[in-house]
């Protein structure tokens, strides 16, 4: 077994360029061994002081490479599929930042190769699953310390939205986390999703309806329900609140410093993900780096990345059609039982 990853990250944008940083300097056990970028400048800059790592136009280039032992996909969604097929060819471990393929047919192909493969080997970027809170919440849940979970209360708002972000793009990019972590507490598949669009806010672009009101129920009958409020304009800012039969807990609040000055109180909102779940992707990739070395996976699953394109899926024709949609699941295979 090997005792050091060689990764290959395929994408050096924002979240790829994230994850040579945390690679290069915070992470043990693995290694920068290459950066692909279709802008291979930007490849070449994001090797800069890693000794080692070369910078490469193409994922074929660095999957052929003989320094490449892993690989680490940080490529908009729509370029996952190919690079997964090609990276379990070669049975490199793989950590793919969500979402596993843009839509459940695609992604049920990628689980169905795994399966040829007789063994797991891709790891879903759900990143919110190892941040400590939500552990802690998840730990309440599974011990049944309050009795059982009856409901969830999930709030996800961002500042502001890049230009090109749809109205799809609110349940696909943002809504797919709550999705996940509502399957991760309850460890239940969702089997229903219901979007409401109520009063708009005028800072929402073109063709954009903001906020929305998403409601869902899981197989035992729990209901959860989010607003994903994406022009929000504060900060950004995701929060749970979970009902029990015994007590309410909430996660996410504000948190740091409370300062009193000048007639006036109050804190700071973490400006983006990267400030609020920084710690989460630390440990996220460390676990699927301990777990690679033996040979394992340390999170989130092909299949986790299927369901949660299903619930996608359901929720973009619920938002679209205004009526409840059940969420179809083709039979889960015994490898991820």
């Amino acid at each position: 077994m090997t005792k050091t990853l060689r990764v290959a990250v395929i994408g050096a944008g924002r979240m790829g360029a994230d994850h040579i940083k945390r690679l290069s300097k915070r992470i043990h056990g693995a290694e920068v061994a290459a950066v692909v970028d279709v802008d291979l400048a930007r490849a070449q800059a994001a090797i800069q002081g890693i000794d080692g790592a070369v910078a490469l136009a193409s994922a074929d280039e660095a999957l052929n490479n003989g320094d490449v032992n892993a690989v680490l996909i940080a490529t908009p969604g729509f370029l996952h599929e190919e690079i997964l097929y090609k990276a379990l060819e070669k049975d490199f471990p793989i950590l793919c930042e969500k979402p596993l393929t843009p839509d459940a047919e695609s992604a049920w192909k990628v689980v169905q190769a795994e399966l040829a493969l007789g063994h797991k080997r891709i790891q879903v970027g759900f990143m919110r699953r190892f941040d400590a809170e939500y552990a802690a919440l998840g730990s309440v849940i599974r011990n049944s310390e309050l009795g059982e979970l009856l409901m969830l209360h999930h709030q996800h708002r961002n500042p502001s939205t890049p230009e090109g972000f749809t109205n799809e793009m609110l349940i696909n990019d943002s809504v797919v986390h709550e999705f996940d972590a509502i399957r991760y507490f309850t460890g239940e598949e969702i089997t229903s999703v219901q979007v409401r669009l109520g009063k708009a806010t005028r800072n929402a672009p073109n063709g954009q309806h903001d906020p929305q009101h998403v409601l869902l129920e899981t197989e035992s009958g729990v209901l959860a329900d989010v607003e994903i409020y994406v022009n929000a304009k504060f900060g950004y800012q995701v929060a749970t609140q979970a009902s029990f039969e015994d007590g309410i807990v909430s996660i996410g609040g504000d948190s740091g410093p409370y300062v009193q000055t000048a007639g006036k109180w109050g804190g700071n909102v973490t400006p983006g993900f990267e400030d609020r779940f920084g710690a989460a992707y630390d440990v996220e990739v460390q676990a699927w780096v301990d777990a690679a070395l033996r040979g394992e996976i340390g999170g989130p699953t092909a299949w986790d990345g299927y369901a949660t394109a299903a619930c996608c899926e359901a929720g973009v024709e619920a938002q679209k059609s205004g009526e409840r949609v059940k969420v179809q699941l083709n039979t889960k295979p015994d490898l991820y039982k």
